[in-house]
């Protein structure tokens, strides 16, 4: 339980790390590149980005060791704590301000994934539910894809919204390429595989392009909570497990659900981030990466 519990601090800080590198570089990409795949192939040229991306690797290999010697319970609430550290991050590398308000949503985010960390179900391996999955599937890939629809004038939240989107489908899409392998169905797995690969690929493009006007302190909350909650909700509404079997009757995973997503739209929905638009004056978010880079003597 402790290697388990330190090899998920391990990873919490390979990850947030490797946010900010990343964070750092997509504010110094051409404003005209957001929201496209020119956007990605800009960033996998810097080699600053690229380490970044490694260290979320490392972070994710790391995240299956621990998950391989303590229990999800234990393991998620330890990546969750990795936003404290990623506030640290943001107000010293990136110079950002983190104001109490942004304070106390994180804390919302990390108490709610803990708990729905620590209260959820035991999995389960079959769709109980197909109507519910193919709605879920289609809201969260038409929320994944709203981005793109505009781009010139997509504002930096909904490019959140899309990315938080994204990579919960791709989460709940891996989950029925495990089914789809166990249950010895190739065929469907390969799809299933494919849909994680463009959820994962849209969400990463309009990840990315949000750092560009938010900040990192903001976005990458939104996006854990996104990974947390909604496959939480998905267990008992698609795959049939029993909520009402876990602590108190399922309220500490509601309660949970509840905490990240209020946390997430607090964060969302702060003064001066809704309004800013992707493909604006991109000075102004290099001038605020340039102070911070001062502020280091980088």
């Amino acid at each position: 339980m402790i290697a388990g519990a330190l090899v998920a601090l391990a990873a919490a800080a390979c990850y947030e790390g490797g946010y900010v590198l990343q964070a750092l570089e997509a504010r110094a990409a051409p404003a005209g590149a957001a929201l496209r795949a020119s956007l990605l192939r800009g960033l996998a040229e810097r080699p600053r980005w690229l380490a970044g991306t490694l260290l979320s690797l490392a972070g994710a290999l790391l995240q299956i060791v621990a998950l391989a010697l303590a229990p999800v319970s234990l393991v998620q609430p330890v990546l969750a704590l990795g936003l404290v550290a990623l506030l640290a991050l943001a107000r010293v590398v990136l110079g950002e301000r983190v104001g109490r308000r942004d304070a106390l949503a994180v804390g919302l985010v990390v108490a709610g994934v803990a708990a729905v960390g620590a209260a959820a179900p035991d999995r389960t391996g079959a769709v109980h539910a197909h109507g519910a999955l193919a709605g879920l599937l289609v809201v969260l890939a038409a929320l994944a894809v709203a981005p793109y629809a505009r781009r010139r004038t997509t504002r930096a939240g909904l490019a959140v919204v899309g990315a938080a989107a994204g990579d919960a489908l791709g989460a709940i899409a891996l989950k029925l390429v495990s089914d789809a392998a166990a249950g010895g169905r190739w065929a469907a797995g390969v799809a299933w595989a494919a849909l994680a690969a463009l959820a994962g690929a849209a969400a990463l493009t309009a990840e990315m392009s949000a750092l560009q006007r938010m900040p990192a302190s903001r976005v990458a909350p939104v996006i854990v909570a996104a990974q947390v909650v909604v496959p939480a909700l998905a267990g008992p509404l698609v795959f049939g497990e029993a909520l009402g079997s876990t602590a108190l009757g399922g309220a500490v995973v509601l309660a949970g659900i509840g905490a990240a997503g209020v946390g997430a739209a607090a964060l969302g929905a702060s003064p001066g981030v809704s309004d800013l638009l992707l493909g604006g004056a991109q000075s102004e978010a290099r001038a605020h990466d340039a102070g911070g880079s001062r502020q280091l003597g980088l």
